[in-house]
C-alpha cells in the first residue's frame, strides 16, 4: 500500500517542534518521506488531501490496562488501596482469558479515537491482549502485572520470548519484564525477578510510590522506599520505568536518572483517587525521560490523552509555577517520551524510514482556531474531537468518525455489555 498525504502542515519532530507545509509518502508500513513537495513517479494507490491540517507522530499511551474497561463507572470514588481490595480484585476474579480479549478490543477502539497509536498495556492472559492487537491493528507492547497473586517468574519468561517472536507476530507486538507493584510482590518474588532480567539484560517496569500510605508501608517493611528498596534489589540495572511517581523522594529521582528509568505520569488517575500531584517540574529538571499514560479505564475512566496532556501541564504548574510544564514540552512527553519509555524509537517521528504511525489533526474547527500556535492549541485546547485520522503501521485504522479494517464496533460494545453483565448477575 503505497499512501500519500498532502497539501497540508507535518510535525516531523524528527528535530524539534517546527510545524512545516509539505507532504508525507507512506509505502507499506514506513515513512518514505516528509518534506516540501516534489514530483515523483510513484503510483500512488491513495492520495489524501489534508486540506490544511496536521500531520504529526501518534500519541503513545505508555501505562494502561485494557481490559478494565469492563470497570468503566462501576468501581469510583475510592482512595487506591480500598478501590482495588474492595472494587478492583473481586471482579477481576470473575474474568476469563475471552473476556480479556473482547474488553482490550473496546479499548482499541478508543485509542484510535484518541490519535493513540501505541499502548504498553499491563494486565492479564498477554496472548489474549496479543490477539486483540492484532486484529484491530493496535501497536501494543505487553507487560507483564506479575505479583503473589498472579503469573509466576517462569511465566513471565515463557510470555518474553513468545511473545517476542516476530516470526509469529506481524510486528505491532513486544513484551517487556514488569511487576505490578512493591506491596503485592514479595521480596523472594523480587529477588526471581531481578535475576531473569540480569539473565537477558531487560528493562523492568512496576507502579511505584503512587500513594503516601505505599510508601510509608515500604519503609516500614524494608526501611527505604520503594524506588531505593528495588535498586537494591538490581531490578532496575537495565534501565524500565515507573507509573505515577507521585511521591518520590530526591533520592528516588537520583537513581532514575542514574539507572535510565523513565516516569511516566498518570494525572487523571492521581486525581481521581486522590493520590497527589506528581512532582514533574523535578523530574524535568533533573533531566529524566518522562511519558504519559491515561491508566486504566476504571482508574481514569477515559482513554483520551488530550485530557491526559493538559493535566500534566495544568498540575504541573499548580505544583511549580504558571512557567513551568510548558505546553510544548508536554506534547513531547505524549509522544517521543512515551515512545522511549516502551522502548518504540521506530516510530518517535515522521523521518524517512520510521514505522508508519501518525495522526491527522482537524485545525479546522473552533477549538484550533486561530492558528496562533498548533502545538499549544493541541495541548491547551485539543480534543479528541480533533482526530479525524489515525493510522498504525500504514494502515488507516480511523478516519473521520469510522473505524476501518473490518472492525464492527457495535459488534464489540454488545460483548462488553453482555460480559459485565454476566459478572454482575
Amino acid at each position: 500500500m503505497k499512501t500519500r498525504f498532502y497539501n497540508g502542515f507535518i510535525l516531523t519532530m524528527e528535530k524539534d517542534l517546527s510545524v512545516v507545509q509539505g507532504e508525507l509518502w507512506v509505502e507499506q508500513n514506513r515513512v518514505i518521506y516528509a518534506g516540501s513537495p516534489k514530483e515523483t513517479t510513484i503510483s500512488w494507490d491513495r492520495e489524501i488531501d489534508l486540506q490544511g491540517n496536521l500531520l504529526m507522530p501518534g500519541f503513545k499511551n505508555a501505562h494502561t490496562h485494557s481490559a478494565m474497561t469492563f470497570l468503566r463507572s462501576l468501581a469510583d470514588d475510592q482512595p487506591l488501596q480500598e478501590w482495588l481490595t474492595e472494587s478492583i480484585f473481586p471482579m477481576e476474579e470473575k474474568l476469563t482469558p475471552d473476556d480479556i480479549y473482547h474488553l482490550t478490543k473496546l479499548a482499541n477502539l478508543e485509542y484510535f479515537t484518541s490519535g493513540i497509536t501505541a499502548n504498553f498495556d499491563m494486565y492479564f492472559h498477554p496472548e489474549k491482549v496479543a490477539k486483540a492487537a492484532e486484529d484491530t491493528g493496535m501497536r501494543t507492547v505487553i507487560l507483564s502485572g506479575l505479583s503473589d497473586f498472579n503469573q509466576s517468574v517462569a511465566e513471565v519468561e515463557q510470555a518474553y520470548l513468545e511473545l517476542n517472536n516476530q516470526e509469529k507476530y506481524t510486528g505491532l507486538v513486544r513484551y517487556e519484564m514488569g511487576f505490578h507493584a512493591e506491596y503485592t510482590s514479595s521480596k523472594k518474588l523480587l529477588e526471581e525477578l531481578a535475576f531473569l532480567a540480569h539473565q537477558y539484560q531487560a528493562p523492568i517496569y512496576t507502579h511505584i510510590s503512587e500513594t503516601q500510605r505505599e510508601v510509608a508501608e515500604c519503609i516500614q517493611r524494608h526501611g527505604v522506599t520503594p524506588a531505593v528498596f528495588l535498586d537494591q534489589l538490581g531490578l532496575f540495572d537495565f534501565g524500565g520505568g515507573g507509573y505515577h511517581g507521585v511521591h518520590l523522594t530526591a533520592e528516588d529521582i537520583e537513581i532514575f536518572k542514574k539507572r535510565n528509568v523513565s516516569i511516566v505520569l498518570n494525572c487523571s488517575a492521581n486525581l481521581k483517587l486522590a493520590s497527589g500531584i506528581a512532582p514533574i517540574s523535578d523530574f524535568m529538571d533533573a533531566g529524566i525521560n518522562i511519558g504519559v499514560g491515561t491508566d486504566g479505564p476504571a482508574s481514569n475512566n477515559s482513554l483520551d490523552m488530550f485530557k491526559e496532556m493538559f493535566l500534566v501541564s495544568g498540575l504541573g504548574k499548580v505544583r511549580s509555577g504558571a512557567d513551568q510544564v510548558a505546553g510544548d514540552d508536554v506534547l513531547l512527553m505524549a509522544t517521543r517520551g512515551s515512545a522511549k519509555a516502551m522502548n518504540l524509537t521506530e516510530c518517535d517521528s515522521l523521518a524517512s524510514g520510521q514505522l508508519a504511525d501518525l495522526v491527522v489533526i482537524d485545525l479546522h474547527k473552533p477549538n484550533m482556531q486561530p492558528l496562533n500556535h498548533i502545538t499549544k492549541n493541541i495541548v491547551y485546547s485539543g480534543s479528541k474531537d480533533n482526530v479525524k485520522l489515525t493510522m498504525i503501521n500504514g494502515k488507516i485504522v480511523y478516519e473521520d468518525g469510522q473505524f476501518h479494517a473490518g472492525i464492527d464496533a457495535e459488534a464489540i460494545y454488545r460483548k462488553a455489555n453482555e460480559i459485565i453483565q454476566r459478572m454482575k448477575a
